[in-house]
């Protein structure tokens, strides 16, 4: 559930001339409420909590908007360079149970505010490096949704990020499909990293692909 601090007197007719349906709070504390797809922003004295079933375009379009508005001071005009906001950690896990056999994919997206994003789903039946490379596509495009503009990939499968890094080669035609795609959602931001942590640092992605297996 994304919580993202702004003047939320500006940004509402930003998201209005948007295109976004923006109407007033439900309690008192709420200054107003905007709806877009599957998500709802709801906006407090100086933050916006963005909720819904699928809040990442929402989350889009309100930092689209604030930086429209040229609320973010960092970098100065005309900067190109992500500043602290625009910055995501993207952990990611895949899980196969057989080897090949039932997989699901686990993602966690956080920022220096704390947990943005994370999900797990099921995927069809495929095995551990395969689902490690769904996972890491999964968490990007996430990423790229929610409007970050650098990220810093994590996961525990030391094979795959060696292998997106160029350090390995990627043999199987299925793994090489899959690295292009991962290179080329790498290059929708305007930085990037992606490094090997240990198990136990991804964890919160590792439970969420579990929990994918287990729930479906």
């Amino acid at each position: 559930m994304p919580v993202i601090e702004c003047d939320v007197d500006v940004l509402r007719p930003s998201l209005i001339e948007a295109g976004v349906e923006v109407n007033e709070g439900n309690t008192p504390h709420e200054r107003w409420r905007a709806a877009y797809e599957e998500g709802v922003a709801v906006a407090y004295d100086g933050k916006v909590v963005i909720q819904g079933r699928s809040p990442q375009r929402l989350a889009a379009l309100v930092r689209t908007a604030i930086e429209g508005d040229g609320d973010g001071e960092e970098g100065g005009e005309g900067s190109d360079a992500p500043s602290a906001s625009d910055r995501a950690y993207c952990y990611f896990d895949g899980a196969s149970r057989g080897n090949p056999g039932p997989a699901a994919v686990g993602w966690v997206i956080v920022t220096a505010d704390g947990i943005v994003a994370e999900g797990g789903e099921r995927i069809p039946n495929t095995t551990n490096n395969r689902a490690e490379y769904e996972a890491l596509i999964r968490v990007l495009e996430v990423a790229g949704e929610y409007g970050f503009r650098a990220i810093d990939a994590r996961g525990d499968s030391a094979v795959i990020v060696r292998q997106v890094r160029g350090e390995y080669q990627t043999n199987q035609p299925e793994l090489r499909e899959r690295r292009v795609t991962v290179r080329e959602l790498l290059r929708g931001f305007g930085d990037w990293t992606i490094e090997h942590v240990p198990r136990e640092a991804n964890d919160r992605a590792d439970a969420q692909a579990n929990e994918a297996l287990d729930r479906d």
